[in-house]
């Protein structure tokens, strides 16, 4: 285990509350792609039963965070715990995942991926995801290959969502979804997870999920800049997420 000590005051966290409240630690979290820092220094404490935007700018580190959560690559410096744990096998339980690109055999039938995940998952819901399936208008006896991409998006979300996990964390969940659609994913999305249970979203989609945060983070050149209640930042700044967001990132 890296022995680490936090360095900045951009600390997310509700310590305060108890410590048993934290789902998610980073500490001092370094990741460098050869010469390039993506990642500097990151030190990031989420608390239990939030929706948490993580926003800022492509290139930003976003998704490089996202994967050295989820254990898809390792980091050079700190320490990341889950629900106290180290990243591992016991973590990977923990979390529910949504890439944002598509990777599910694009040949198989619905059904069959979601069999697939029943028995991958002990915490998967059958009945929970053919009910999503069915609200959105999705057959279960159809391929992924006949899907328009957004289409494609929405399974993979429902598979996401249909387990009783701890940690969600969805990258750009809506990327491919057409405006009529948002509001249903998001509906989905504050519905489907359990009481107690942490989403973490990344989105570039600011003023259609802001209505549903709890907590933003902003990230930018791999440093966090921002770790505010959504509510809070709103009433100190008179201005919506989004334009704090426009003004803080100039765009």
């Amino acid at each position: 285990m890296v022995k680490v000590s936090y360095k900045n005051q951009f600390t997310y966290n509700f310590i305060m509350r108890g410590m048993n409240n934290l789902l998610l630690e980073c500490k001092n979290v370094c990741k460098n792609y050869g010469r390039k820092e993506v990642l500097k220094d990151i030190n990031l404490s989420l608390s239990k039963g939030k929706i948490i935007g993580l926003l800022g700018k492509n290139g930003s580190g976003k998704t490089t965070l996202i994967k050295a959560i989820n254990g898809l690559l390792s980091i050079d410096n700190g320490q990341i715990l889950i629900d106290g744990k180290e990243i591992g096998i016991e973590t990977k339980k923990i979390i529910s995942y949504l890439p944002e690109r598509n990777y599910l055999n694009i040949h198989r039938k619905v059904k069959d991926i979601i069999d697939y995940f029943a028995d991958f998952y002990e915490d998967f819901d059958k009945d929970k995801a053919y009910k999503l399936l069915a609200d959105l208008d999705i057959r279960a006896e159809d391929k992924l290959a006949t899907m328009s991409k957004g289409m494609r998006e929405k399974v993979q979300l429902v598979l996401v969502m249909s387990r009783q996990a701890k940690l969600y964390i969805l990258d750009e969940p809506m990327g491919g979804v057409d405006p009529a659609t948002r509001d249903y994913i998001l509906d989905t999305i504050l519905s489907g997870f359990n009481n107690g249970a942490t989403i973490l979203m990344s989105t570039h989609l600011i003023s259609d999920i802001e209505r549903v945060l709890d907590e933003v983070v902003f990230i930018d050149n791999g440093k966090i800049t921002r770790c505010e209640s959504a509510d809070k930042l709103r009433k100190s700044t008179g201005k919506s997420i989004d334009e704090v967001f426009r003004e803080d990132f100039k765009c």
